[in-house]
C-alpha cells in the first residue's frame, strides 16, 4: 500500500507532523500557500522532507492517501474543497501523533480558560518531579511531543479546529472550561455547530475515561443533554469550588483572580487528583502557580494607575471575565479585528466600571455605537504608545487600565502575544520617563 502523505501547513504543528510521519515510513510532503519560516526549512531539510511555499502542488497533494491539515486552514479554500471531493482522509496533526503515544493524556478545550487551565496542571504534575509534556494549542505540537518519547503523559490544550480533525484521539481525563460565542465565522455563525466541535474532545472515551464539565455553563448544559457521552462525568458547580480546594483543615489559596479562575481551579484539583497526585501536592503545586503572561497579567504601576496586560483575551466572554475580576475603576482598551461579537452582555458591567475606551484598531464602530450609550469619554487610535499616553491622561489614582481587547489582533500585529508585548513595552517606556511608582500587582 503506497504510504504517500501530504500535510497543508508548514508551521509548528505541521513541522513537527512531517518528521514524525517521515519517522514511521511515510512518504512526506509539505505545502504550505505562505512563507515557511527559517528554522521549520531547516527542520525539514535535516530530515530531507520535500516541502514547497508559496504555492500548493494540487496534482502531488490529490495523490495522497492521507492528508494532516494544519487547524488555522479553513475547509472553504480551493485545495481542501478538491481533497473533500475526492474523499482523501483529512485529519489534524492531534490525530496523526495519537497515533503514536502510548502515555496518559489530559486535555483541556473550552472557549476560555483552557490555556490557564492546561499550564496550571502541567505545572502541578512537573512540581511532584514526575515527567510530563505540555502542547497541543500551545508550545510544542503533540507530534514533536511523541517525537521526544512517544511513551511519556502529556497534558494539551486543544482548539475547536484541532478537535474537528480528530477520528480515534481519546484522552484519560477531558476538560471542557466553558463554551461561549467564538471563531463563529468557522461554524457558519451558529453556535450549536460551534459547541460540538468541542464536545469532540469526549467522542471516543468511554467509562473508563474521565470528562470534567462547567455545570454553570448554560451552552455546555444544553449541548450535553443533545448529545450521547458514554465518558464518566464529573460536574464542577459554584460549590466544587470551594469543597474541592480544601481537606480538612487545609486549603489551597491560589492567587489567580476572579470567578472564572476560580473554575480553572476546582477543575484542575478534580482533574489531578484522578490522575492520581495527593492534596498535599496540588495544594504545594497551585499555590506556586504564578499568572500567565497576557492573561490578567499585572505589568506596572505609574502613579498609583495599574497597567494590566489580558491580550489573550480575544472573546467577549474572556473580557467579561477580567472586568468581572477587577474592583477599581478601569480604563479599557478594546478592539481588533471582530469575529462577530455581541457587545452587548458587556454593558452592565462596563457602564458600572468602565470610566475611559481607548479603540486600539483600525475598525473602532461597532465598539463605539455600542459603548457610547454608557461611556462618555471613548477614544479611537491605532498605536500602543500613544493608547499609554491618553490612558494615562484620563486615570485618576486608583485606577486599572486593562488591555483586554474582545478581538483578533492582525489588524495591528502579528498576533495576541505581539500585541501584549508591545503593550508592556510601551507601558514601561512610559513609566521609565514619567512614572514614580513601583511595579504594581495584580490586585484590582
Amino acid at each position: 500500500m503506497s504510504k504517500l502523505l501530504s500535510i497543508l501547513g508548514g508551521g509548528e504543528s505541521g513541522t513537527a507532523a512531517a518528521i514524525l510521519a517521515k519517522k514511521n515510513g511515510w512518504d512526506v510532503f509539505l505545502s504550505d500557500y505562505g512563507k515557511i519560516l527559517d528554522n521549520y526549512k531547516i527542520e525539514l531539510e535535516e530530515n530531507n522532507i520535500l516541502f514547497e511555499e508559496g504555492k500548493h502542488t494540487t496534482e502531488r497533494i490529490l495523490n495522497s492517501k492521507l492528508i494532516i491539515k494544519s487547524p488555522g486552514i479553513s475547509d472553504d479554500v480551493p485545495i481542501v474543497k478538491s481533497i473533500i471531493e475526492k474523499q482523501i482522509p483529512i485529519i489534524s496533526e492531534i490525530e496523526f501523533a495519537y497515533k503514536y503515544h502510548n502515555g496518559k493524556i489530559i486535555a483541556i478545550t473550552g472557549s476560555n480558560g483552557k490555556t490557564t487551565t492546561t499550564s496550571l496542571i502541567y505545572h502541578v504534575i512537573k512540581s511532584t518531579n514526575r515527567k510530563i509534556g505540555v502542547g497541543g494549542n500551545i508550545g510544542n505540537a503533540f507530534a514533536r511531543l511523541v517525537l521526544e518519547n512517544p511513551n511519556q503523559d502529556c497534558v494539551l490544550e486543544l482548539s475547536s479546529f484541532q478537535l474537528d480533525g480528530i477520528e480515534t484521539f481519546k484522552p484519560d481525563i477531558a476538560i471542557l472550561t466553558n463554551i461561549t460565542p467564538d471563531h463563529l465565522d468557522r461554524y457558519q455563525h451558529d453556535i450549536s455547530l460551534y459547541a460540538k466541535a468541542k464536545f469532540r474532545i469526549t467522542k471516543n472515551q468511554k467509562e473508563k475515561e474521565i470528562l470534567i464539565l462547567n455545570a454553570s455553563d448554560q451552552i455546555t448544559n444544553k449541548t450535553f443533554k443533545q448529545l450521547k457521552v458514554e465518558a464518566k462525568i464529573k460536574w464542577i458547580k459554584d460549590k466544587s469550588t470551594e469543597d474541592l480546594l480544601k481537606v480538612g483543615d487545609l486549603a489551597i489559596i491560589p492567587k489567580l483572580l476572579g470567578k472564572h479562575n476560580a473554575f480553572n481551579i476546582a477543575m484542575t484539583v478534580d482533574a489531578l487528583l484522578s490522575f492520581g497526585l495527593s492534596f498535599d501536592e496540588i495544594k504545594t503545586g497551585i499555590e506556586s502557580f504564578e499568572a500567565l503572561a497576557h492573561r490578567l497579567e499585572p505589568v506596572a504601576s505609574i502613579d498609583g494607575v495599574k497597567y494590566v496586560n489580558d491580550s489573550k483575551a480575544t472573546n467577549v466572554d474572556a473580557v467579561f471575565y477580567a472586568l468581572e475580576a477587577i474592583k477599581k475603576p478601569i480604563v479599557w482598551i478594546v478592539g481588533g479585528v471582530d469575529k462577530g461579537n455581541d457587545y452587548s452582555t458587556l454593558l452592565d458591567l462596563v457602564s458600572e466600571k468602565v470610566k475611559a475606551i481607548v479603540i486600539l484598531s483600525k475598525f473602532p464602530e461597532k465598539i463605539q455605537k455600542t459603548f457610547s450609550k454608557v461611556v462618555d469619554k471613548i477614544y479611537h487610535l491605532e498605536d500602543v504608545k500613544e493608547a499609554i499616553t491618553v490612558s494615562q491622561s484620563v486615570s485618576k489614582k486608583g485606577t486599572t487600565v486593562l488591555l483586554s481587547p474582545a478581538c483578533a489582533s492582525f489588524d495591528l500585529f502579528d498576533n495576541y502575544i505581539d500585541r501584549g508585548e508591545k503593550f508592556k513595552e510601551q507601558v514601561i517606556r512610559f513609566k521609565e520617563k514619567h512614572g514614580s511608582s513601583n511595579t504594581g500587582s495584580s490586585e484590582s
